[in-house]
Parts: structure tokens; C-alpha cells; sequence
């Protein structure tokens, strides 16, 4: 009887550090995963200012009147400059996330929307998603100075008038993702796995 239950506890323990063995495989094979993967942010397209650029200098005026710059001095308080449209449901779903960012940034950041079209249709978005917080600007050389091809765009520019991030975004990472790049100097995905990869071509 004594033998037989000092068996079974053996075959027990041995059980034991066998799963603990492959916990710290499984562990370790999600570690390198991770590391592969990198950070997953907004997708940078070609074309326009990059990450560390100057950005284009405007100055223009929003659809209710205000006076709005672009690319200017704004002594502590970066600006993200968000590209939208009336008829893009991506855009749509990202606005309240996009007033929560704001609110957490408080005075450190100006939210500027920016769009084209037709003025009415502008401004019926701007009623319905509540909106009048953020000046609006309808520009067509805004969105090509900036190149933007696909919506939704955003672009962080830093108080020096220095662009800091860009790229599609089409969720909450993805925002954050640009302060994350003025954080650590890693403008986007593409950036990080470059720099991640030098070290190895070399």
C-alpha cells in the first residue's frame, strides 16, 4: 500500500515539473513572439512630410470663423491634426475616442479636424457628432500638402511646428501610437522594425 502511494506521488511530482517545464517554454516562445511582432501602430503611407520634417505652414480659417495655423510655433501644446469626412464611417466610430484623447491631453494638445466638400454637409457633421469644440478647416491644399490619400489620416505635429507622426488610424492604438512615437523618437512600425533590423545588416 505504502509503495504503490509513493508511486502515484512520484508519477505526481514528476507530472508537476513536466507542466511547469512547458508553462516556461510557452512563456518563452510568447516573448520572442512578441518581440518579432514589435509595436503595432498607425500605418505610415509614402509620400508628404515625414517624421521630422518641418510641416506645412497654414493659415486659414475654420468654417465657424475661427483662425486656425498649422505648423507654426505653439509653445507647449502640440497639435493633431485629424483628417475626416462626412461619408467616411471609419471617421465616424473614431470621434469619441478621438474627444476622449483630447481630454486627457488636456492643454497640451489642440485637435484640429480638416476635410473638403461641400460646406452643409460639413457642417451637419459637425452638429450631429458634436463637434464645435474642434475648429474645422475645408482645405484641398491642406490634404495635399500633407499628401493624404486614404481617411481616416492623423498627424502629430510637436509645439515647434515639427512633424512628429502621421499614418491611418483606425483605432484607439492607433492614436496612441503617435504620442508614443513622441515619446520614445519611433515615428511608426516601419521605423522600429528599420532600426530593429540595421544591427543585423551590418
Amino acid at each position: 500500500m505504502i509503495t504503490t502511494l509513493s508511486v502515484a506521488l512520484a508519477l505526481l511530482w514528476l507530472l508537476v515539473l513536466g507542466l511547469a517545464v512547458a508553462v516556461l517554454v510557452l512563456l518563452r516562445q510568447v516573448g520572442l513572439l512578441h518581440e518579432r511582432l514589435g509595436p503595432v501602430g498607425a500605418l505610415t503611407l509614402t509620400g508628404g512630410p515625414k517624421a521630422g520634417d518641418p510641416s506645412p505652414r497654414f493659415d486659414l480659417e475654420a468654417i465657424d470663423g475661427r483662425s486656425v495655423s498649422i505648423g507654426h510655433h505653439t509653445p507647449g501644446q502640440s497639435t493633431l491634426l485629424f483628417f475626416l469626412s462626412p461619408t467616411c464611417p471609419v471617421c465616424k466610430t473614431l470621434l469619441p475616442i478621438l474627444k476622449s484623447i483630447a481630454r486627457e491631453q488636456g492643454s497640451r494638445l489642440r485637435v484640429i479636424l480638416a476635410s473638403d466638400g461641400e460646406p452643409e454637409k460639413q457642417r451637419a457633421m459637425v452638429s450631429s457628432e458634436r463637434l464645435s469644440d474642434y475648429p474645422l478647416l475645408l482645405s484641398t491644399p491642406l490634404g495635399l500638402a500633407f499628401e493624404v490619400s486614404k481617411l481616416p489620416h492623423a498627424v502629430l505635429i510637436d509645439s515647434h511646428g515639427i512633424v512628429v507622426a502621421k499614418g491611418l488610424v483606425n483605432n484607439r492604438e492607433h492614436f496612441e501610437s503617435l504620442f508614443e512615437a513622441q515619446a520614445s523618437g519611433i515615428a511608426s512600425i516601419q521605423d522600429y522594425n528599420t532600426r530593429r533590423l540595421a544591427p543585423e545588416l551590418t
